[in-house]
Order: structure tokens, then sequence, then C-alpha cells
């Protein structure tokens, strides 16, 4: 399995991002997929988390109603749409997939991880 972020990039506070996630390898549709980030000099913290049909989606206190994670089971893709972005969500954002249906809220309950992408939020 093999997992590829991409949609990092500069914004200006208050702005959108929206990051991809492909994945390769495996049945996509029976895994629970999540993303994490972490910013600069702190550890990976959870953002969101989707089940392998999409029907049930989780969040960070954090980013609860900014950010809405979404999945095309038919193209093997996550995504995370980020809005209303501010400087504190900077960080490297990772997406990662379950062996389970819903993967949780800690690292420890993915198996498989993309190589990050860098989101910039600027002041």
């Amino acid at each position: 399995v093999q997992l590829q972020a991409s949609g990092g990039g500069l914004v200006q506070a208050g702005g959108s991002l929206r990051l991809s996630c492909a994945a390769s390898g495996g049945i996509f549709s029976s895994y629970g997929m999540g993303w994490f980030r972490q910013p600069p000099g702190k550890e990976r913290e959870f953002v969101t988390a989707i089940s392998g049909s999409g029907g049930s989606t989780y969040y960070a206190d954090s980013v609860k109603g900014r950010f809405t994670v979404s999945r095309d089971n038919a193209k093997n893709t996550v995504y995370l749409q980020m809005n209303s972005l501010k400087p504190s969500d900077t960080a490297i954002y990772y997406c990662a997939r379950s062996h389970y249906n819903y993967g949780g809220r800690v690292p420890s309950g993915y198996t498989y991880w993309g190589q990050g992408t860098l989101v910039t939020v600027s002041s």
C-alpha cells in the first residue's frame, strides 16, 4: 500500500486549501483513513478520520467547522478541505490508512502513512 499526499502550499490566513491523498494497493473502501499533522517543533496530532464507506467522520476540536474530510472510493482518494485557515494550522499534513474500518484518533491505529505535505498559513 502506498499513499501519496498532495495539495499543500502557502496560503494567507482566512484562505482555503484542499489536500488529496491517493492510495494504491489494497481494497481502499474497506479501511478507514485519517489525516494527522505535525506543527513545527511539536508532536504529530490528530486532525480528522473517515470510515471506509465515508459515512462516519470525526474531527479534532481545533478544526471542527473549518475542515471537511471526504473520500472517493472509486478514485481511491481521500480529501481534506481546509477553510478559514489560521497560522496555527501550519504543519506537515499526513494521510494514513487504518487496518480497520475506523482508525481512531491516535497514530497507532494506522498502518500506512503518506510522505506528508507542508501547509503554511501566513498571518
